[in-house]
This record gives structure tokens, sequence and C-alpha cells, in this order.
């Protein structure tokens, strides 16, 4: 992914009537926002991610001066939300890879277990309710912190495939092609493709959670092959896969704050 522009401050006559690129920086009344065009879209948007950044999703076409308007209009929806994040920090778990450490899969805990597994086997096993390490990898933290993730990626890959058509189905879209890797401040995205379904990436640290948790980050991102961004329209979309879908939000905001997100302990 190319750098993102020079931000675009707010106000400048000169700038007002330029059209706003995708990755663009602009700086309204003090507030970064980064941009993400989208011939797709037709009204703007905002989202606040986990970090607390800000994104503004604006259609193919949309000039600075609109793009300004909107955001000071939303500046008391921007502040209630950044509010909430303050109240409801973060407090993401580190791990040091000794056995009897929990990790949870799909909303299980399992206890971890270093070494007197099956030599020779996979660095990573869940066998007879509890997750294996290899102890040469549990030796070094910077390769168990890799080889359990690569766990969850290949598992969670694994599940999320069976899951993929009936949520499809019941939602009438066409399966996107589906990966799992660490996608940043988001539990997963969709990209539309060319002719195709495009592509949904979802976090591997969502595959913690419980599964009708995972079903619900699935269904939202198949909701955008519908319709782009969260308006009234996306959410009647989702709503009517999952009518309890505004309940699953709140319990994906709350334990998604607990989630281990691969932070390791220092040595010593």
């Amino acid at each position: 992914m190319p750098a993102p522009a020079p931000p675009i401050p707010g106000g400048d006559h000169d700038t007002d009537r330029l059209e706003l690129v995708d990755g663009q920086v602009v700086v309204v009344d003090g507030r970064k926002l980064l941009v993400t065009v989208s011939a797709r879209r037709k009204r703007l948007g905002l989202t606040v991610e986990r970090d607390g950044s800000l994104i503004l999703r604006v259609p193919t076409g949309c000039e600075v001066a609109r793009a300004e308007e909107f955001v000071r209009q939303s500046s008391p929806w921007i502040a209630a939300k950044l509010q909430l994040r303050a109240q409801h920090r973060p407090a993401h778990p580190v791990r040091g890879f000794r056995s009897g450490e929990s990790f949870r899969y799909l909303g299980r805990e399992y206890r971890l277990q270093v070494g007197g597994g099956d030599e020779g086997g996979a660095p990573v096993r869940l066998v007879a309710g509890r997750l294996w390490l290899d102890e040469t990898a549990a030796a070094d933290p910077r390769r168990a912190r890799r080889e359990i993730i690569a766990w969850y990626r290949k598992s969670g890959l694994r599940w999320s495939k069976s899951r993929l058509q009936p949520w499809a189905a019941r939602m009438e879209v066409p399966e996107p092609a589906v990966l799992v890797r660490d996608v940043g401040n988001r539990w997963g995205t969709y990209r539309p493709g060319d002719g195709d379904a495009g592509k949904m990436a979802l976090h591997w640290a969502v595959f913690q959670l419980p599964s009708h948790l995972v079903d619900y980050v699935i269904a939202h991102e198949l909701a955008h092959i519908k319709v782009p961004g969260h308006g009234p329209d996306y959410w009647t979309l989702l709503k009517r896969a999952i009518p309890d879908c505004e309940a699953r939000k709140v319990e994906l905001d709350d334990l998604g704050r607990r989630l281990w997100l691969g932070e390791i302990a220092e040595r010593g």
C-alpha cells in the first residue's frame, strides 16, 4: 500500500474544490482523517477505529469542501464515540507461553501445554482439550507467538470456509475469497473484485470469540457485497440475516477489548 498523501488542512479556499483521493489525509478542526474512496459509495461515512483513528469514507469525485462540512456536522457523533472509547479502554492481555496459560478458540478456553506432545508433529496442536506447543518454539517467545498466530490463521480459515456458504446463501450474495490475517484495527474487511465476488479478510484474533460472534463478523462483511458503508440500508440488510445483530455488536465491542492480539511478556 502506498504511503498516505500529505494532509490537506481545512478551510483553504484553493483546495475546497479539489477532489479527494484514496489514502489522502485531511485535517478538519484539528482532527486527522484518513480518506478511503469507493465508486460504489453514494454517501459520506465515518468510522472510529479501535485505536481512536478516524476513517472518512467518500464516493468518487467528492470535493474537499463537502467532506469538511460533513465532518463538522458529525463532530458531536465523533466526540461521543471517542468519549465512549476512552471509558472502555482496551485491556488486551500479554502471553508468556508457559504451561497452564489459557488461550481461547471459538469461545472455549484451552490450557497451554509446553512439550510432551507428538514429537515431530506441528509446532502447535489442539489435542484432547489442550493446546500443545513445541518446547523448542516455547523457548523463543517471538517464535512461539508466530507459531500460535499461524495456528489461529490455519484453524480459523478452515472453520470460516465451512460457515461462509450458509451465510452467503442466506444473504443472497456470492461467496468471496476468504483469508485470515492481521487486518490491523478491524475485525474484518471486504474488498470488491473485478468481475468476481471480491475478497474478505478476517483478523486471526476473532477466532478467540464465541462462534456466534465470528458469524456476526462474517455476515457483517458479506453485507458489504451489496451495500458499501454502514448507512440505514446496510443495517436493514444485516438485521434481516441476524435479527439480534445490535446485541451481537455490543457483545463484540465488549469481548473484543479483551482478546489477545499478539502481545508477549518481556523475559525476566
